[in-house]
């Protein structure tokens, strides 16, 4: 087909550009049209490609911790917390044991060391940048900042992460590096 437009193109040029010749608009064409059409491809490959499955705020149903396969809860019987993936392959996951009483200092430097160790043993915050695979499922993770500081750096793969998702509801599958499974069930925020 474009080789029989070519001649159409190549007249309908030499009419609207005057003082080009045909030999030099067919040398234009031939260095633009395959761009052209790369840059046609691309955008077409990019909109067929399926929906990123993760994207979007999740909030915390369960998180369940199963040291030596008892089944306990991983942030008290109420966990509260968000996990957010933006288009643009961020993410940010904050979980909090909703029992945790208050400092009884007003200033969070200054807690007691029972309470600093029970915020610490009970909440957890970090963010960094994740990957989809070609169907848009969860493909790994980069953790650039964190509460724990020993997280910062790591690099999780389906090995030791894995979110599967089911209509709105997540299932987040996370072995710790001393084998410890960590099984959290999200449910997505919707507008």
């Amino acid at each position: 087909m474009i080789a029989r437009t070519m001649p159409t193109i190549m007249e309908a040029a030499a009419r609207a550009v005057p003082g080009f010749h045909r030999g030099e608009l067919m040398t234009i064409l031939k260095r633009v049209l395959p761009i052209f059409l790369a840059a046609q491809f691309c955008v077409a490959s990019a909109e067929t490609r399926p929906p990123n499955q993760i994207v979007g705020t999740w909030h915390v149903v369960t998180a369940q911790v199963d040291p030596d396969g008892r089944n306990q809860p991983a942030y008290g019987d109420r966990p509260r917390g968000l996990l957010v993936f933006t288009e643009d392959l961020h993410f940010v996951e904050v979980l909090t044991d909703s029992t945790i009483p208050a400092f009884a200092s007003n200033v969070r430097g200054q807690g007691t060391p029972e309470e600093n160790r029970a915020a610490m043993a009970g909440s957890i915050g970090f963010f960094g940048t994740y990957t989809v695979d070609k169907d848009g499922a969860f493909s790994g993770n980069r953790v650039d900042g964190s509460t724990f500081p020993n997280w910062i750096g790591q690099v999780r793969t389906r090995k030791d992460l894995r979110l599967v998702v089911e209509g709105d509801r997540m299932t987040e599958h996370f072995q710790r590096p001393d084998g410890t499974r960590i099984l959290i069930v999200w449910q997505r925020v919707l507008r």
